[in-house]
């Protein structure tokens, strides 16, 4: 059902990961404005020179990405039939599947995580009905993908709509509440 990407973008409260090419080195939001910066502003200091914060793209070997479920089974069966993809990895405790680029998505019970983590750290079922992630998927196909998840389940924030950074995309949300989003590139329209 998917089809490969060059880029995926996960975004998890608030915070992007951009991972280019997913076989080599990963850029961050941040490091590719400060490209961008730099070239267009010719008054713009030269970094080239100071050292470095970047890892060896050999330290980054894949990425999990793990959404707190209350349901693990309801959750399973959704993404399933969302992704159109059959799980790596379904155990008591965690589902995975394996992305585009090898990026894990993971389904971990609510229950598990609160005697993982214990009292230190809030339970994520306080914070029910809140958008705790955002999944934001590049497919080839937005509204198919944005009508799958309707019919199983998931409930419309936005339709497809094109977006002013150059993406159609539509919003919903999955039975747990995460913002679930599917796009595709489009020519960014100036004004």
């Amino acid at each position: 059902m998917f089809s490969a990407q060059k880029t995926v973008t996960l975004v998890l409260v608030g915070f992007a990961l951009n991972l280019v090419g997913c076989g080599g080195g990963a850029t961050t939001n941040a490091e590719g404005r400060n490209k961008r910066a730099a070239s267009i502003n010719s008054s713009a200091p030269d970094t080239s020179a100071q050292p470095s914060h970047r890892m060896e793209p050999t330290s980054l070997h894949r990425v999990h990405l793990n959404l707190y479920v209350s349901d693990q089974e309801r959750s399973r069966l959704f993404y399933a039939r969302v992704l159109g993809l059959e799980p790596s990895l379904d155990v008591s405790g965690m589902t995975e599947f394996v992305l585009p680029g090898g990026t894990i998505l993971g389904l971990a019970p609510e229950g598990d995580i609160e005697k993982l983590f214990g009292p230190s750290v809030p339970s994520p079922s306080r914070a029910r009905g809140v958008p705790r992630a955002e999944l934001y998927l590049v497919v080839s196909d937005p509204q198919a993908f944005h009508a799958r998840a309707l019919a199983s389940g998931a409930r419309e924030i936005s339709p497809l709509l094109p977006r002013y950074w150059g993406h159609l995309a539509a919003y919903s949300l999955d039975p747990d509440g995460h913002v679930l989003v599917f796009a595709k590139t489009i020519p960014v329209v100036r004004q």
